[in-house]
């Protein structure tokens, strides 16, 4: 099971997320998604983060990543997310907080654990009900990951160590009989 640290460690996973205030919409429009990209973009490079996975959600985001410095991932979640959020209240002419608190960040330092929160992470529109297959959900890399779109947002060393292919990821993904409720409690958003 992953650990919860308080202190970052450089060239370890960790699965960062966050949700809006009272479970609200962080993401109102399409353009929204885009420019949290971007920003995500900017600052993974800028901070020396590898991004593995990510999933934005309309009300939460997943990332999976590996920091190359253990200061990184709080510089790179603040100074992104700081940034969407000011846009995003000047745009819609609002105050106040977006996120409930401070972002989570979880230490994943199993490997069956690794894989099936990128699993997990690649399913979460799936499971919110928001779309029939992870394929068509577009603010994910899964589609990186199945090699169906060419994206920079993605760090495919995980995938390649534990797949042969990436149809054999997209198989692992599509299982459903591997997705029980007992392997994906651990990851989460209560």
């Amino acid at each position: 099971m992953p650990t919860r640290y308080k202190n970052i460690s450089q060239n370890q996973y960790y699965h960062l997320y966050n949700r809006g205030v009272n479970k609200q919409q962080i993401f109102f429009s399409e353009d929204n998604y885009t420019y949290c990209l971007h920003l995500v973009k900017k600052n993974a490079e800028r901070h020396q983060i590898k991004i593995i996975a990510y999933c934005l959600m309309p009300n939460h985001y997943h990332f999976l990543v590996r920091p190359e410095d253990e200061h990184s991932i709080s510089r790179f979640i603040q100074s992104t997310f700081n940034s969407y959020v000011q846009a995003l209240n000047k745009q819609l002419d609002r105050k106040g907080p977006l996120f409930e608190g401070r972002f989570k960040h979880v230490l994943v330092d199993k490997d069956e654990d690794l894989m099936h929160l990128i699993r997990y992470i690649h399913r979460n529109p799936v499971e919110a009900g928001l779309v029939e297959s992870p394929d068509k959900w577009i603010f994910s890399n899964y589609l990186e990951f199945i090699e169906e779109r060419k994206g920079s947002l993605v760090d495919l060393s995980v995938r390649d160590m534990y797949f042969s292919s990436a149809i054999e990821y997209k198989f692992f993904v599509e299982d459903l009989d591997l997705v029980t409720p007992g392997n994906l409690d651990i990851f989460t958003i209560d």
